[in-house]
């Protein structure tokens, strides 16, 4: 095989309308714009969004809300969800993703303070809540932020 000798599959290239160009292409006079009209002259089109001068939808709907840019969204994992592990275990991201109790972590782990934590465990997440880290400590466990 040579490259002087590859064609393209049948089919696959076509060749482009040729407007314009006389009568007996099909596509002459008019070149396919119909007749008069703003869309049939040179340069001649509506801005997307325009509606013949009436108020556009866009600025007849109100705004609202606001996304912040810098906003970080935690996956929460409550402290009753932490007592499933032995006493002195460490619990960080890779058990707490293996457990099952975090689906998908965007910016990181935040520990909350609803329920109670029995046993002593070191719990290393990105954020912890103040009542679950004076829960953690009570209990004889310890607190890493990474």
């Amino acid at each position: 095989m040579q490259l002087n000798t590859i064609k393209p599959a049948a089919g696959s290239n076509k060749n482009r309308k040729r407007i314009g160009r006389g009568t007996g292409s099909g596509h002459g006079k008019t070149a396919t714009k119909g007749h008069k009209g703003q869309k049939a002259r040179s340069g001649g089109s509506v801005k997307p969004g325009f509606e013949g001068g009436q108020m556009p939808m866009h600025r007849r709907l109100p705004k609202r809300g606001f996304n912040p840019l810098t906003k970080k969204v935690y996956a929460v994992v409550n402290l009753c969800q932490l007592d499933v592990f032995e006493a002195g275990s460490v619990v960080d991201v890779e058990a707490l993703v293996k457990g099952g109790f975090v689906g998908s972590i965007q910016d990181g782990i935040k520990i909350l303070g609803t329920g109670e934590v029995t046993k002593a465990l070191t719990v290393k997440a990105h954020k912890f809540s103040g009542s679950a880290r004076e829960k953690i400590t009570a209990a004889g466990g310890s607190i890493e932020e990474i």
